[in-house]
Parts: structure tokens; C-alpha cells; sequence
């Protein structure tokens, strides 16, 4: 769902468009999430902070209640801040579903390792990452670091992506994308620790059963500890020394 109306405006004001449809995005996956009985983790939309005059890239989870919290992007890409004036967010959350917890990394964020990590430490199971990227390294960034906090916080990665092109819309003018399933890299999940994944560019549904035992077990027993030995990481960094050679 993205309509910026007449693209040749100036940037700001197609913007505030988009934000205007936020009601509109928030009542379609509300309705969508309670009809169907599932969670939703939607794509991102701007989001206008009418007091404190800002724009903010949120991403909505809702349950199948309908109701919803709302993850927004803690990092802001060059692009994002320069040319869009967007501003970041300031918080994580992570949220308590019927199943587990579950983390909402969005693009940019994924790629740093501190929020993950962060998440997993307060049992984050899953790390939910919508991610739009125009090319195949701005993909690989995003899917590499993906598996990489699989890997170090035990936790799946799902990542989402968009494709296509929309040639007249220079932020999403051509998309690279592969949506995935990531896992740790232990005997528990699939070899190459992908249980499943899409097709480069093609629009289409990735479905896969997460067993979040096997995350716990993981956790508790797996062949080795990332998550658990990650504690001392803070007592390390505070002895931090240089040595010149």
C-alpha cells in the first residue's frame, strides 16, 4: 500500500500525504489480523509527530485482536535523514505474544548488533526485519547481519522484503529483495540455517514452522553458548587495550 499522489511535488509534501493514510494502513491490518486470526507485522509508513513538527518510519505489530504496538526505526539511513528529513525513534520494544516474544528490527536496524542482542536478553525468540533495499548489496548487508544476530542471540530472523520497481518514485524506483527464514547454525535447524526462503525478486509467500523449544534448548544445551557467554562481553570491552606495535 504506498501512494504518494502527484511525485513531482516536493518530497515533504508527498510525505505528509503518506502519513495521512496511517489510519487507513492501521484500520486494513487491524481488520485483516482480527478476520484471519493472526499476527501481522506491517510494513513500514511515516508517521507525522504533528508537536514535535518530526516524521518517524513506524512499523505496526498487531494480534489477532486487532490491537497493535508499534516498533518504530531506531537508525536512520543517509537517505532517510537527508533527502526525507525522517528522524528515529528512541526506544525498543519487544512484544509479548500468545506463542513468545517476538523483536522488530527494521532494515537499518538489523545491521546493528546491540539491539538484538538486547532483545534476546530480555527473551526475544524471534527478530521480525522489513527491509527495503535497491540493489543486491544493500540486500546482502541486510540479509548477512540478519544471520549473523541468528546466530549470536539463538533467536529465528524472518525477513521480509520488498521487489519490483516503481520508476517514477525515486525512493523505491528498483528493489532487491529475497525473503527468508533464518536460523541459528547448530544441529537442531537445517544445515545452512535457512528453513526457508524465497525466490530473488519475486513477489510470493515463504512459510515455515518455527519450533521455539528448539530455540530454548539452544539456549541451554546447544553446541555452543553465543547467547549465554555474551554476558561477560561487557566486562571485556571495559578492559579494552591498545597496544602499538
Amino acid at each position: 500500500m504506498l501512494t504518494l499522489g502527484d511525485v513531482r511535488r516536493p518530497m515533504r509534501e508527498q510525505i505528509i500525504d503518506l502519513a495521512r493514510a496511517v489510519p487507513l494502513y492501521i484500520e486494513l491490518f487491524s481488520r485483516l489480523a482480527k478476520e484471519h486470526s493472526i499476527y501481522i507485522v506491517a510494513g513500514t509508513i511515516p508517521v507525522f509527530d504533528a508537536g514535535r513538527d518530526k516524521f518517524y518510519n513506524d512499523s505496526h505489530f498487531f494480534s489477532p485482536s486487532g490491537e497493535y504496538g508499534v516498533q518504530g526505526k531506531l537508525h536512520m539511513t543517509r537517505f532517510e535523514s537527508e533527502e526525507w528529513d525522517v528522524s528515529p525513534r528512541e526506544r525498543l520494544k519487544v512484544f509479548e505474544t500468545d506463542f513468545g516474544k517476538v523483536a522488530i528490527a527494521n532494515c537499518y536496524d538489523i545491521e546493528f548488533p546491540e539491539l538484538s542482542r538486547a532483545a534476546a536478553h530480555q527473551d526475544a525468540q524471534i527478530i521480525i526485519t522489513p527491509s527495503c533495499t535497491d540493489n543486491r548489496q544493500g540486500f546482502l548487508r541486510v540479509r548477512y547481519c540478519a544471520h549473523a544476530r541468528a546466530i549470536e542471540n539463538q533467536v529465528y530472523v524472518i525477513q521480509s522484503c520488498t521487489v519490483g520497481s516503481l520508476p517514477m518514485v525515486p525512493a523505491v524506483s528498483l528493489n532487491y529483495g529475497q525473503a527468508s527464514i533464518l536460523t541459528p547454525s547448530d544441529f537442531s535447524f537445517s544445515r545452512d540455517g535457512i528453513l526457508a526462503e524465497g525466490a530473488v525478486n519475486q513477489e510470493m509467500m515463504v512459510i515455515g514452522e518455527l519450533n521455539l523449544n528448539t530455540i530454548q534448548e539452544g539456549r541451554e544445551s546447544g553446541t555452543v553458548l553465543p547467547l549465554r557467554d555474551s554476558k561477560r562481553t561487557q566486562d571485556v570491552l571495559a578492559q579494552t587495550e591498545l597496544v602499538k606495535l
